[in-house]
């Protein structure tokens, strides 16, 4: 019997880079939300572990030498004591290295659907401990839901409930590495933001994040400009109340009041290279 799971895209509403540990890592506050844009994740029985590509994005990854969803094939089985088997089909419908947490959503969609098909059920815990030995976006992911994120990744807080809103994703083609924009970047370190009791609307949610930022976006817009680009396209629609690059780019979002403004949006960004999705946050 197949199950399958889905891997919505992240979203970094803001993002503040607030120190750096000694070991390098560099610790983050920032809210995250989720798209319905994602990959989906299938599994079904089978004698060994193998992991099939498909979708717009899947060739992307076909030379990677240990997949993300592998990874935690693995390292969930050896926790759980059970052998890593699974015939595992990725639909990969979210542009790579592109910002929005892809392959750690990917990752996170793997813990949930093996659990429920190795009939397995590990402490949330060790299941966040495990997470987090994937990848520091993993844990975020595998929680699904509106949070404020610290530390490096690990520490998750509740955040006040999100109103409806639509979202526009565009991503102008460009693959970032990450260590190379927080190489790029100058400057001190940011406070962790001030956070509002509660957001009556999207156009209060808008008003509220325009007053915080996103630290990486400038380095990355340096190292790629099309990112500006995409910004200021996102920024020039009707009904935007916010454009801003999502974790260390290059997809950028911007927020309308609906799903309908940003669907119009994205048909209106249409153009060759560019990756467009409309839909709403997931709340």
């Amino acid at each position: 019997m197949e199950e399958a799971e889905a891997a919505p895209a992240k979203l970094n509403l803001y993002l503040h880079v607030v120190g750096r540990r000694d070991d390098g890592y560099h610790l983050l506050d920032s809210l995250v939300a989720f798209a319905e844009a994602g990959d989906v994740l299938r599994a079904r029985p089978s004698s060994g572990l193998r992991l099939t590509l498909e979708g717009v994005f899947g060739r992307a990854l076909a030379d990677e030498p240990d997949n993300l969803v592998l990874r935690a094939a693995r390292l969930l089985a050896e926790a759980a004591g059970v052998p890593p088997h699974a015939e595992l089909v990725l639909q990969k419908n979210l542009p790579v290295a592109s910002g929005i947490g892809g392959g750690s959503a990917d990752a996170a969609a793997a813990l949930r659907l093996l659990q429920r098909l190795w009939n397995v059920s590990l402490a949330p815990a060790t299941l966040q401990q495990l997470a987090l030995r994937i990848g520091a976006d993993v844990p975020v992911c595998l929680h699904r839901r509106p949070v404020r994120m610290g530390g490096i990744g690990e520490r998750l807080e509740p955040v006040p409930a999100l109103p409806p809103c639509g979202v526009l994703l565009v991503n102008p083609g460009v693959a970032v590495v990450t260590r190379q924009v927080f190489q790029a970047r100058t400057g001190g370190f940011s406070p962790p933001a001030p956070l509002p009791a509660r957001w009556d609307d999207a156009a209060g949610l808008a008003v509220s994040l325009r007053g915080l930022r996103n630290d990486l976006e400038a380095p990355a817009r340096r190292l790629h400009p099309a990112i500006g680009d995409v910004l200021a396209a996102i920024a020039a629609q009707p009904d935007c109340l916010l454009s801003r690059m999502s974790g260390s780019g290059a997809t950028c979002f911007g927020l309308f009041p609906t799903q309908d403004a940003a669907q119009r949006a994205a048909a209106a960004l249409a153009t060759p290279g560019w990756w467009c999705s409309a839909g709403r946050l997931r709340t």
